[in-house]
């Protein structure tokens, strides 16, 4: 499975981006999604997920409320509409994707495939 996200970029406090994860590879409308992000010196923590269907989501109360992912399984592409961002959401925010038997989806290690990462930065 190879994962590409894109859509991060430099913005100001309480716009919006939204982020896109396109996937590659078998069996993604089986697979459930995660996004992650990594700030500078700081562990990779986990923001939101979304089961294979799109039917059941999880989020950190860090963004719930305002950050809503969603897949698509036709275009194979889950993305993260993130609004009302704030300076503490910057981080480089990365994609991966879980196996049909991973544990919970609140940890890294539930999840073999990754993205590359895409840099948001909200200025305050």
């Amino acid at each position: 499975v190879q994962l590409q996200a894109s859509g991060g970029g430099l913005v100001q406090a309480g716009d919006s981006l939204r982020l896109s994860c396109a996937a590659s590879g078998p069996d993604f409308s089986s697979r459930a999604m995660g996004w992650f992000r990594q700030a500078p010196g700081k562990e990779r923590d986990f923001v939101a997920a979304v089961s294979w269907s799109g039917e059941y989501t999880y989020y950190a109360d860090s963004v719930k409320g305002r950050f809503a992912i969603s897949r698509d399984n036709a275009k194979t592409t889950v993305y993260l509409q993130m609004n009302s961002l704030k300076p503490e959401d910057t981080a480089v925010y990365y994609c991966a994707a879980a196996t049909p038997y991973s544990g919970s989806l609140y940890y890294t290690r539930s999840y073999p495939y990754w993205g590359q990462g895409t840099q948001v930065t909200v200025s305050s």
